[in-house]
């Protein structure tokens, strides 16, 4: 998401100016993910637990943006909601907010938590968010009708501050989507390249999820944080595909670089929010903030 934000990347042949934003502060768990971080996106991340560096947010930013975990919220998931460990989570982004008090927050999940299972999650997140005086909306977006070649459906609430124009969420852009032959085809002759993360698992056929293949003239399905190495099959190749591939169903430009072994970078990109997608939502913001309505 961060990213997105940012701008100033290519994808697919697309330039994605600069939004606009500049990042000045970031949190992250994972050593591996920082390293990555830090490769493409600066030094401004502090690596920690979220509850012991939270003290250590700037005084003021104009936005708060932030992706909580979804593994509890999931389908994919145990579906314990905001009952589960990780995904009770947003609330670092609601004590965020509080503190800084930002003119617009984003905070992005996924789609899973418009689920009836997930109701009670779903209102007590937007009560939290609410109590921050706020106005407040929830879309779902299809990753795909914004230039995504994947079939992710993931949920984005944005907060404005009161006097401030409405959110006014980007509308699709495309009536037929990227397909997954028309985002890898020119990889299909690369050998295996590991500075370039083309790379892939060579694990087998088993009864995990994630043993699908790809369909060359549909968008790729949605990428997954926790594999174990069973990400979906190539469209026509012998062969899972590589973490470059599952880039590119991301949306990741090309000289987004992933300096971490398979497993983890398999992991950083599935738990990724589309840097395409995140692109038009923090044009969609820039907007709110300039006093702009679409």
């Amino acid at each position: 998401m961060d990213l997105g934000f940012v701008g100033d990347f290519e994808f697919l042949g697309q330039r994605y100016n600069r939004a606009g934003f500049n990042i000045i502060w970031a949190n992250e768990i994972s050593p591996a993910a920082c390293k990555t971080y830090k490769a493409n996106l600066g030094n401004h991340i502090i690596e920690g637990d979220i509850n012991e560096t939270i003290d250590r947010l700037p005084e003021y930013a104009d936005i708060v943006i932030g992706g909580f975990p979804c593994q509890d919220i999931s389908v994919n998931g145990k579906m314990l909601g905001i009952k589960g460990k990780r995904s009770s989570l947003y609330t670092a982004i609601v004590e965020a907010v509080e503190k800084i008090h930002p003119k617009v927050f984003v905070a992005e999940n996924v789609g899973g938590l418009l689920l009836k299972k997930n109701e009670y999650s779903l209102k007590r997140i937007l009560k939290d968010f609410n109590s921050l005086g706020y106005n407040i909306s929830y879309q779902l977006y299809r990753a795909a009708d914004y230039g995504v070649p994947q079939t992710r459906e993931r949920v984005f609430i944005v907060g404005t501050q009161k006097g401030m124009p409405e959110f006014s969420p980007p509308q699709p852009i495309l009536d037929k989507p990227i397909t997954a032959k028309d985002a890898l085809k020119d990889l299909e002759t690369r050998d295996m390249d590991e500075a370039f993360s083309h790379i892939w698992s060579l694990a087998n056929v088993s009864g995990e999820q994630g043993n699908r293949r790809l369909i060359a003239d549909r968008p790729g399905y949605t990428i997954r944080a926790e594999c174990h190495g069973n990400i979906q099959f190539h469209y026509s190749l012998p062969r899972r595909i590589s973490m470059r591939e599952a880039a590119r169903i991301q949306s990741f430009p090309d000289s987004f670089m992933f300096p971490c072994k398979l497993r983890e970078t398999e992991r950083q990109i599935g738990n990724a929010v589309p840097p395409v997608l995140a692109w038009h939502v923090a044009n969609a913001v820039k907007s709110v903030i300039e006093g702009r309505t679409l």
